[in-house]
């Protein structure tokens, strides 16, 4: 039985569309630069010189399961493997767990990997730097083992903000009313004073700025400033005590989100091959300016960057439109709904996430929603039902990816905990107000590219022809993420011949990312490249007979960021059934 298929060719690329014609020599060239461009473009101005870490070493190999370029592919197979079929690859919404303590070996990593996990998180706030090279590799030979692509997060600390010490070994009780000092004296601390040993929070604060000291457990605002001290009317009484932490809700601090453990830390992650970085204490558009140049200096000529996530955490990101042009220099946002909750008002968090999500989605930057998730799962096998409704809130509005922390890093209950994230997943993706409520707040495409024609085209034909995936040949993932953005009904299966690119593409919505070596792509035969779309999506369990349809969208010439050009409807089946005019 032959299959009739649907063909569309982009006019406007012009002669540079005859890829028959193309060198592999000309192909190899645009897939070494492709991600490199896009990323020297996101900067103003030259980067600065500083010595170049050793260059990553090779990750265990993840395999291709498909023939090499020029062979034919059968019919595909009603999928037997059940760890493909199975409900941790139906889902959309993806999964960061963070390792450490209860989940530091191969065989628990191993065990989160399917009981979910998409992306790893290593919290570079503790422990050693060897330590997370450990984890770094057991994830890399999990990734092998089950030949999917794994993200790894590495997570900065920060700026830590603290008070100093105090004389009383068990602190200090603050009563409403009482004129309490913070200033630079290193003397230990009384009932009237104790060391603020951050001379910008001095030099920021106003009088009527408030302080939270403690994650917001003592109040105090201020009622008098002066050279090297800030007098504060204590609002909210309690326990003060050694090196707690303060928070400054109203002030913009001139401080460098990177503090020198930060860029000691971010030169290992670079080290080692971390994929994305998280970017603690964004007060303002510049920390992104700053981390990229850092990331520069640092990066050797032939190796990728990571991608930049940036924590939104400080009121001062909702300034102005200091929000939109901070999603539009990074690469995807956490919601770090800890920090924000304590500098914002607790009512005004669930808005907050919801303007962050919808700011994410307007511009096609993943989005992960963080903090105290399932908290209650460090000490209990289930959670409370206040939690799981959080988790599916956060779904139904529309994020890329829900996180955990110390429930998977500290917990009792690791496994269980990310096991329990993905059934709240997957029982809201098949709530019929899940796509309403998506398809309600779909985003526009508005750049006018050929590039968005073909994914709205590819979107529509998917629905029309109620196609079983969307495949998108993509070398630096641009064409995939647009494809996410737009939310389609149909998984989009991404196919990369970067692994760096795969890897990053783990934390976008609704896309299954697929490393094909180019030695598999014969990209001077586009009817070849359909064929190993077919053994992919058979390989991914996506289709499961010779009628199933894929929509097949590319951009030639191959490897330009970008140029999606083509779409093909083909039947699954492979060559053997399909049109000679193909």
């Amino acid at each position: 039985m032959r299959v009739s298929c649907i063909y569309f060719l982009a006019s406007l690329a012009g002669p540079a569309m005859a890829f028959t014609n193309l060198g592999r020599s000309n192909v190899n060239t645009n897939v070494d630069t492709a991600l490199k461009s896009s990323y020297l473009d996101s900067l103003s101005g030259p980067a600065g010189s500083a010595p170049a870490y050793s260059a990553a070493p090779p990750a265990a190999p993840m395999t291709s399961g498909y023939a090499p370029a020029g062979t034919s592919a059968p019919a595909p197979q009603q999928p037997t493997d059940n760890f493909k079929s199975s409900q941790r690859w139906r889902k959309k919404t993806k999964q960061l767990a963070t390792l450490g303590p209860a989940s530091s070996t191969f065989e628990m990593i191993e065990k989160l990997f399917l009981a979910g996990a998409d992306v790893f998180r290593l919290n570079f706030s503790h422990g050693e730097h060897a330590q997370k090279k450990e984890l770094l590799d057991i994830i890399r030979q999990v990734e092998a083992k089950y030949d999917h692509p794994i993200a790894v997060l590495g997570d900065l600390q920060g700026p830590k903000l603290r008070v100093g010490t105090f004389a009383n070994p068990d602190g200090e009780r603050l009563q409403t009313g009482q004129i309490f000092r913070f200033d630079l004296d290193e003397t230990p601390g009384t009932n009237q004073r104790v060391l603020l040993p951050h001379p910008e929070i001095i030099e920021a604060s106003e009088v009527g700025h408030v302080l939270l000291i403690d994650d917001g457990k003592v109040k105090v605002q201020v009622v008098a400033t002066g050279p090297g001290y800030l007098d504060c009317e204590v609002v909210v009484p309690g326990q003060i005590k050694d090196k707690k932490g303060v928070n400054t809700p109203d002030s913009i601090l001139q401080i460098s989100c990177l503090t020198p453990k930060d860029r000691e830390d971010l030169e290992y992650m670079l080290g080692i091959g971390v994929d994305w970085v998280a970017l603690s204490f964004v007060q303002r558009p510049e920390d992104i300016v700053e981390i990229k140049r850092l990331i520069m200096q640092f990066n050797p000529n032939n190796a990728f960057p990571p991608h930049i996530m940036a924590k939104i955490e400080k009121p001062s990101c909702f300034e102005g439109d200091s929000l939109n042009k901070i999603v539009e220099l990074c690469d995807g946002i956490m919601v770090a709904r800890g920090d924000l909750g304590v500098e914002c008002a607790p009512e005004d968090v669930p808005i907050l996430q919801k303007i962050i999500i919808d700011e994410c989605r307007s511009q096609g930057k993943p989005v992960v929603v963080a903090t105290q998730m399932l908290e209650s799962m460090i000490e209990s096998p289930t959670p409370t039902r206040a939690e799981a409704s959080d988790a599916a809130t956060a779904i139904y509005d529309g994020a890329d990816a829900i996180m955990l922390s110390a429930e998977s890093a500290a917990g009792m209950y690791p496994e269980e905990s990310v096991l329990m994230q993905q059934r709240i997943i997957n029982r809201v993706e098949g709530d019929p107000h899940y796509s309403t409520y998506l398809q309600s707040n779909r985003p526009k495409i508005t750049d006018g590219s050929s590039a968005s024609a073909i994914i709205l085209a590819a979107r529509q034909i998917a629905r029309n022809v109620d196609a079983k995936a969307i495949v998108s040949f993509s070398v630096g993932g641009d064409t995939a993420r647009k494809a996410s953005k737009k939310r389609p009904e149909q998984p989009i299966l991404a196919i990369s011949p970067l692994k760096e690119s795969c890897r990053k593409l783990s934390m976008s919505w609704g896309i299954y990312p697929e490393y094909c070596p180019m030695e598999n792509l014969n990209t001077e035969n586009f009817r070849d490249m359909l064929r190993v779309a077919c053994e992919i999506a058979n390989k991914k369990g996506l289709v499961a007979n010779d009628k199933d349809l894929l929509v097949v969208t590319a951009g030639f010439p191959f490897g330009t960021p970008g140029a999606a050009n083509i779409i093909r409807v083909i039947p699954a089946a492979g060559p053997t059934y399909w049109d000679a005019t193909l």
